[in-house]
Order: C-alpha cells, then sequence, then structure tokens
C-alpha cells in the first residue's frame, strides 16, 4: 500500500509540474508525441463519452481540470501505475474527444457527477479509486459524497474544498499580481473602477501573464530539490509547488 500511494505520489508531482511550470502539450506541440493507451467510446447519459484504459488491478480513474480540459494532461505519468492499477482516463462531456452538448444549458456540475458514475456502470466496475485534479477534484469530492460505496479511496491534487479556500486563493493570485505585474494591476483597478467583471472580455485581455509566475517565490527553498532520479521541474520546488 505504502508503495501504491509513493507511486500517485510521484505522478501528481509530475502531472502538476506539466500543468503549473510548462506550458500544455497542445501549446508546446507535442501533443502528437505522447503515446495513448486504447481507448473506445461508451453511451453515457445519452452521450458517447471517450476513454482510455491500461494495466490491470484496482481500477483507478482519473479526472481532469478545467473546467475543460482533456484527459491528455496526465499522459504518459500515470502509465507507471499501470502493473498495480487499472489507470482509466476520459474526457468528460464537452471535453476533448467526447460528444458536445447541443444546448450550453446541458453542461452543468452535476452532470460531470453523474456522467462519472454513469461512465463506473458501463465499464462494469464495482467500485474504483477517484483521483480529482483542480476542478476535478471538486467533481471528486461531490461524487464521493453522493455515491460513498463506490469509492475505493478519493485522491485530492491542487484542488477546493470550499468557497472560503478558493477566495483565499483568488486574494494571492490578486497580491501577486499587484507585486509582480504593478503595470497590469493598475490596468485591472481601473477596469473595475468601470464595474466590469473578470468575466469580462477587456479583463480577458489584460490578464495576459504566465500563470506560474503568480506562485510563491522563496529561493531558500532550494534546500527541498528532491535528490531521487525521477524527474521534477526546480521551478515546481522554487516556487513552493512541491
Amino acid at each position: 500500500m505504502r508503495s501504491i500511494r509513493f507511486g500517485i505520489a510521484i505522478c501528481l508531482l509530475l502531472c502538476s509540474g506539466l500543468a503549473i511550470c510548462q506550458p500544455s502539450s497542445r501549446e508546446a506541440g507535442i501533443a502528437d508525441v505522447v503515446k495513448h493507451p486504447p481507448g473506445a467510446y461508451v453511451e453515457v447519459n445519452g452521450a458517447k463519452l471517450w476513454y482510455e484504459s491500461e494495466g490491470t488491478g484496482d481500477p483507478l480513474v482519473l479526472i481532469a481540470g478545467g473546467p475543460g480540459a482533456p484527459h491528455d494532461i496526465f499522459h504518459p505519468f500515470f502509465s507507471r501505475l499501470a502493473d498495480r492499477h487499472r489507470v482509466i482516463y476520459f474526457d468528460a462531456f464537452g471535453r476533448g474527444k467526447s460528444a458536445r452538448a447541443k444546448s450550453l444549458n446541458d453542461y452543468s456540475f452535476d452532470r460531470d457527477v453523474e456522467d462519472l458514475e454513469g461512465l463506473r456502470k458501463a465499464l462494469g466496475l464495482r467500485k474504483w479509486a477517484v483521483l480529482g485534479f483542480s476542478y476535478g477534484g471538486m467533481v471528486a469530492q461531490a461524487y464521493a459524497l453522493k455515491y460513498p460505496g463506490m469509492v475505493d479511496q478519493l485522491i485530492l491534487a491542487d484542488t477546493l474544498f470550499s468557497a472560503e479556500m478558493w477566495q483565499a486563493s483568488n486574494d494571492n493570485c490578486n497580491y501577486e499580481l499587484q507585486n509582480q505585474f504593478p503595470e497590469i494591476w493598475a490596468k485591472v483597478q481601473q477596469l473595475r473602477g468601470m464595474g466590469l467583471r473578470s468575466s469580462a472580455k477587456e479583463h480577458q485581455k489584460v490578464y495576459d501573464i504566465p500563470v506560474g509566475l503568480l506562485y510563491f517565490h522563496d529561493a531558500s527553498l532550494a534546500e527541498k530539490l528532491p535528490k531521487e532520479t525521477f524527474y521534477i521541474d526546480p521551478r515546481c520546488v522554487l516556487c513552493d509547488r512541491w
């Protein structure tokens, strides 16, 4: 059990490093060279969802973040667990290779939760370990609360569990933005003074900054750089993300 937990922890570290400290595989132009395990479509709640599966053993399903991210953020990192788990990747409704909604009203948080349960049934699994990354962690928590008997283990990574935690994260982003990009902060304050919300197009144009630089930097954290042979981006450590 300890080795399994260590393996999952290493995969999460690598996955987090990709998501936070590096451009996505699509942005880096390497999406086509990522090796995908065998996949297929399954019918879930009236829509076709794409899933991929590799390995044998206790099933582990991975829920991507976003909302909107496809499953490929987990490749190739979680393949190292395929020797002890059946690792299941999937694109939620409206993401990746899965079906799109005919109406925006068809997209909802509740549907993401129900589709996860629908996927379990479609794959004929009695129960599984559930890992949620970022937004996926919120779906994982809601799923575990509604279907506790179907969850063998619940693993949460880079996610939140309350509105207070979400606000604290936003406050930290605002603090770092003000200190690291004062010229952009001034523009943001001007837009806020005009009554524009952060969802406005004007705000989206202003927030053209490297997200990784919003995380706290402390050079003394260099002492925490791992001595193990597996790869960890040192920027993640220095930003206190490891």
